[in-house]
């Protein structure tokens, strides 16, 4: 079963052997350059993004197999209707829960927060 990202991220280790163990993952397949380009840099003056996503969605047409798992992250509007589109295709669309620690570093008077990301699981739209 493949595990196809739609996501401005790599997956991290944790995150593999997550979808590995959850889902029966063999093979996982990231979004073509010019498609990541496309999914990192939504205009965010477009009123309507349904167009911009055509290229996506005809790629996902011909690379998507019945339950592929399909991780989907990014601009809220886009996340949602490419969600949707996946399902449509008969293939899951998940996104990476995390937890998050909070560490306060003191620098003289001042403070500095750093939050640190760590996956939890994957959840299923």
């Amino acid at each position: 079963m493949n595990f196809h990202t739609i996501f401005n991220h790599s997956l991290t280790p944790k995150q593999k052997q997550d979808a590995i163990n959850s889902f029966g993952v063999t093979e996982f397949v990231q979004l073509p350059e010019s498609l990541q380009t496309l999914w990192s840099n939504i205009p965010p003056d477009l009123n309507d993004i349904s167009t911009y996503l055509d290229p996506l969605k005809k790629y996902l047409q011909k690379v998507i197999k019945l339950n592929d798992i399909v991780l989907v992250q990014g601009d809220f509007g886009a996340t949602c209707q490419i969600a949707t589109f996946v399902k449509s295709l008969g293939a899951k669309a998940v996104y990476a829960t995390t937890k998050r620690d909070v560490v306060e570093i003191k620098k003289g008077d001042k403070i500095e927060k750093k939050s640190i990301f760590e996956h939890v699981k994957f959840r299923e739209y």
